[in-house]
């Protein structure tokens, strides 16, 4: 499929009065839609790109999944994307790094009863690390990703926003983010009003990969069955328990906690209430060490605080800064979620949120994200931690 004959877009990346032939930028390349149109794009505007793709677990038994990113097939796609628009192509072996910070991270939590997301550790420790450590090293000026979500210069720097689409904004995998990494990374699709307008961009550049699916699930769970990756990394470790109500009674026994997640109804095996009502009941804690699974009537979802750890803060001055009445912000404690009216404090030991209406499935090993009342900027946040 040859090139669109159009006319170079425009894509400042903030080097003007610089042209952009003087600019090398590195381009993280998944073998998908989005990070294929900013590597394309770039290129087409005369920026000198060089395009990065981390191999990051065992693709040889990934080779026929579909719907995720990081797959053999990916990493072909990108190098096509890469000879289309006559750039250098680099593929990286992360394979054990992503092991290690990632997948063995993520078998620990949901062994421990947490609902990990390895998305953000991912971007927080291999992405935005060691693949911004090599483009420094190549030369690059900036890392430029497909993620959508904006950079904008404020009055302290560059603030991490919200995307311009919010049904596409990825800010909430984001969060961990630092300042430092934020004055490297540029994010070229977060003014995009839609995936409609990015993929017309990938037919208009004549991109291979123009229609190619949105990848679904993590890219090493394949169809999303997390228990069977945990029970593969960690095999045994998985074992049976109670399944107790909140009022003591137990109710059933399970085959691990690795099988649940806070906030979850179907697939407890237990019916109603013991047999004697039909009140749909939920999972609302995981004890790893005494193996029980605790469910409850859905008014047990309900949580007004969560205590946080490892806070990353964007917002201006220092979080330990913060009055003792706390800051206004707008929260968001899962990926889904839109966020709502909160309050943050500084504690000994990192923040708490209290959330000014009751939020249902607040799970440890979740973010909570911090946005501000007004506008679009995210200032920071942490990792949901167990009260």
């Amino acid at each position: 499929m040859a090139p669109s004959a159009s006319a170079a877009p425009e894509v400042d990346l903030g080097f003007a009065p610089r042209a952009p032939g003087e600019v090398r930028v590195a381009a993280a390349m998944s073998g998908g839609v989005d990070s294929s149109v900013v590597a394309a794009m770039l290129a087409r505007a005369g920026y000198d790109v060089v395009g990065l793709t981390m191999r990051l677990y065992d693709h040889g038994a990934a080779l026929a999944k579909k719907g995720a990113c990081c797959a053999g097939r990916d990493i072909y796609d990108a190098r096509r994307v890469a000879e289309q628009s006559g750039f250098p192509h680099y593929v990286l072996d992360y394979e054990n790094l992503f092991r290690q910070a990632v997948i063995e991270e993520f078998a620990d939590a949901y062994l421990a009863g947490a609902t990990p997301i390895p998305c953000v550790r991912c971007n927080q420790r291999v992405k935005f690390v060691d693949l911004m450590g090599l483009a420094k090293e190549l030369g690059a000026e900036c890392l430029a990703t497909g993620h959508y979500v904006r950079r904008i210069m404020g009055a302290h720097g560059p603030e991490l926003h919200r995307a311009a689409d919010p049904a596409r904004d990825q800010s909430y995998f984001l969060f961990t983010t630092t300042r430092e990494q934020l004055a490297y990374l540029r994010f070229p699709l977060g003014d995009r009003e839609s995936k409609a307008e990015t993929r017309a961009m990938a037919l208009d550049l004549g991109l291979c990969v123009a229609e190619k699916p949105d990848s679904q699930d993590i890219c090493f769970v394949p169809q999303g069955r997390y228990a069977a990756v945990v029970e593969k990394l960690r095999p045994g470790a998985a074992q049976p328990g109670p399944i107790r109500h909140l009022d003591g009674r137990i109710l059933g026994e399970h085959q691990g906690v690795i099988h649940f997640t806070i906030g979850q109804r179907k697939g407890l095996g237990i019916g109603g209430r013991a047999g004697e009502e039909t009140e749909p009941l939920f999972v609302v804690r995981l004890d790893a060490q005494t193996r029980e699974v605790v469910v409850g009537p859905r008014e047990a979802l309900a949580t007004r605080r969560a205590p946080l750890r490892e806070i990353n803060w964007l917002g201006d001055g220092e979080l330990a800064d913060l009055p003792p009445e706390g800051l206004e912000i707008l929260a968001r404690v899962r990926s889904t979620r839109i966020p709502k009216p909160a309050i943050l404090r500084a504690t000994a030991t990192g923040a708490e949120v209290e959330l000014l209406e009751a939020e249902e499935g607040v799970a440890p090993g979740q973010a909570c994200v911090f946005y501000a009342t007004e506008g679009t900027r995210v200032l920071g946040g942490g990792w949901i931690a167990r009260g």
